[in-house]
């Protein structure tokens, strides 16, 4: 006999996941109190990295129907959201999602519903990746320095290199110029990769 599950995330725990089962319950699904699963996560945190999100994948069968109000409440983006429904759909369990008119995402209407989202969240990722590389290329074409300033001034450099050949430790230095043992640490093996290259 199949089974209706009611999964509500909220991203934080002053939030509450009782408005999401009100609007499961008034769009006529009626759940068990025991199958409501309800979890304060981030949505940046993937699915199968949930804990109660977990649990309740041990407890889904073949046959069972899992109710959400909305896609994002099943994964971190379009991609996380395809791959969970795509699992579900394998060991024959139907999503159901409110905000998509009700539609079961594991039906024929529901896998063209995600491709149509996985393809638009494809197309905003390439976008942005375009403008990333375009403002760090027009950034670089214009003298603007890229990453991190360095800790340390180009004296501040040459008197740690010197004091290091000197013998003196990385914690003095990282102590005397007020900065951290990997700043100085990283200094010495650029020095000593740039001197191998020179060789």
């Amino acid at each position: 006999m199949s089974r209706s599950f009611i999964y509500a995330r909220v991203s934080t725990a002053e939030q509450n996941a009782e408005n999401q089962v009100r609007e499961i319950q008034a769009a006529g699904f009626a759940v068990d109190a025991r199958r409501i699963v309800t979890e304060s996560i981030s949505g940046s945190v993937a699915a199968n990295e949930r804990p109660q999100f977990k649990k309740l994948l041990d407890r889904l069968e073949s046959g069972d129907v899992l109710i959400v109000t909305k896609l994002d409440r099943l994964g971190r983006n379009a991609m996380d959201v395809r791959s969970t429904v795509e699992h579900l759909a394998s060991i024959g369990v139907r999503v159901h999602c409110l905000a998509l008119g009700g539609v079961d995402l594991t039906s024929a209407a529901g896998r063209m519903t995600m491709g149509v989202l996985t393809a638009v969240a494809e197309f905003e990722r390439d976008l942005l990746i375009e403008r990333t590389q375009a403002g760090l290329a027009r950034a670089k074409a214009e003298g603007k320095a890229m990453g991190r300033p360095s800790a340390l001034t180009e004296k501040q450099q040459k008197e740690v290199l010197e004091r290091l050949a000197a013998g003196e430790s990385v914690a003095q230095l990282a102590r005397d110029y007020d900065t951290s043992r990997t700043t100085i640490m990283r200094l010495r093996e650029k020095s000593a990769a740039i001197a191998t290259i020179e060789e």
